[in-house]
């Protein structure tokens, strides 16, 4: 039976401390400097870690146990986004126009309390841990393709990591107990060249704004009438951009969609579809269209054993009904990437129920969560790593 007499050495305290720094001091994708100084700092505090830097902007931290064995990595994301706070906490933004608003600050702050009591547990396990800050997850294609090819994680046995969702109970542990987690997450850039004129004369002109609506309309049919509806395909018009002025008929339009699905064959034939609707419209109106379609994040898949692994070293340091499984979602995550080394486990920390406060999404300017959450989610990483490498 694992013992929990590691309970008391949870930093409880400093954790809310860490997380409320970080949520003031928010950083963009790929320019996470002042955050990845000040994680580098906590950890040397913590005493006995490893650490390197993959990128500029990311940490791993690596802590040896008593003899050699297996390897597990633990993954928390260190960006924030392009938002403007509307929270009105005391330790609210203190950058204008950014903002955690996804959360990765409380995923910080949970890996480091982690961190600092494995490093206290060490001579209690074989092998290794390590804990990795990544950078940039927020915007495509992700610092974790770029960490997977430095080349700084080698012989890794395993990969936890989890993500903090508010409309959940605070502090439950969600497993999807193998198979996909989240969406792929791909983005269609379009720019359609027609021909500008003065509105009253449309018989001259190539109006690009009915092009663009006649191909958002069309769209919509191929995941409602192209993909089976049992598999959670979503397409998103994000941005329409066309005209100056009610009497001129645009001469070029904007467009862009974000693309979700599953299964690989239907990704590839949303992509296709997509295309063809395009090219096809374009050529009935005599517009001239300049695709860009990326395809980015793959779906996260949990690995089976690993997840179970996750899923009852929670009910043993929560008890049972704070642990639940789960099913895949349509967000989608840069997390992916790490499936090309070693098997997955990526599961959701409950941030709090929206009839207790906590009732605005991430990414919303307004987005909180419940800081008691935080401690389960230490408790289910430690409680895993150590039944992992015993």
């Amino acid at each position: 039976m694992m013992t929990k007499s590691w309970f008391d050495l949870i930093p409880t305290s400093a954790m809310i401390k860490w997380r409320r720094y970080l949520h003031q001091n928010p950083e963009l994708s790929f320019h996470e400097e002042k955050t990845s100084h000040y994680l580098i700092q906590q950890l040397k505090s913590f005493g006995d870690i490893k650490i390197e830097q993959p990128t500029p902007t990311s940490v791993l931290g690596t802590i040896t146990g008593k003899s050699a064995g297996k390897r597990i990595l633990l993954r928390a994301d260190i960006d924030a986004l392009p938002v403007q706070e509307e929270t009105k906490l005391e330790f609210a933004s203190q950058t204008p126009s950014v903002m955690h608003a996804c959360g990765h600050d409380t995923h910080m702050a949970i890996l480091l309390a982690t961190a600092k009591v494995l490093v206290q547990l060490r001579n209690q396990f074989s092998g290794s841990v390590q804990v990795l800050f990544q950078h940039a997850e927020e915007t495509p294609p992700g610092g974790a393709q770029e960490i997977v090819q430095s080349g700084y994680l080698k012989n890794i046995d395993a990969i936890i990591g989890l993500h903090i969702i508010p409309f959940l109970p605070t502090g439950s542990i969600n497993v999807v107990l193998g198979g996909p987690v989240s969406t792929a997450s791909d983005v269609m850039k379009l720019t359609i060249q027609g021909k500008g004129g003065h509105g009253s004369m449309p018989q001259n002109s190539i109006d690009p704004i009915i092009v663009g609506n006649e191909i958002i309309n069309q769209i919509q049919t191929v995941v409602s009438r192209l993909t089976a509806p049992d598999e959670l395909n979503v397409v998103n018009i994000g941005e329409f951009k066309a005209g100056s002025a009610p009497n001129v008929i645009a001469d070029t339009a904007y467009l862009s969609a974000s693309i979700r699905s599953v299964n690989q064959t239907t990704r590839q034939i949303i992509a296709q579809k997509i295309k063809a609707i395009v090219q096809n419209t374009c050529q009935t109106y005599g517009a001239t269209p300049e695709l860009d379609y990326q395809f980015y994040y793959d779906a996260v898949i949990n690995d089976s054993s690993l997840s179970k692994l996750v899923y009852q070293s929670a009910q043993q340091v929560l008890g049972p009904q704070l642990v639940t499984t789960a099913g895949k979602t349509s967000a989608s995550e840069d997390f992916s990437a790490y499936g090309k080394l070693a098997p997955l486990c990526y599961f959701i920390l409950g941030g709090g129920l929206a009839a207790e406060g906590y009732k605005y999404a991430n990414h919303s300017p307004q987005f909180i969560i419940d800081e008691k959450a935080l401690i389960n989610g230490v408790k289910t990483d430690i409680a895993t790593v150590l039944n992992f490498l015993q």
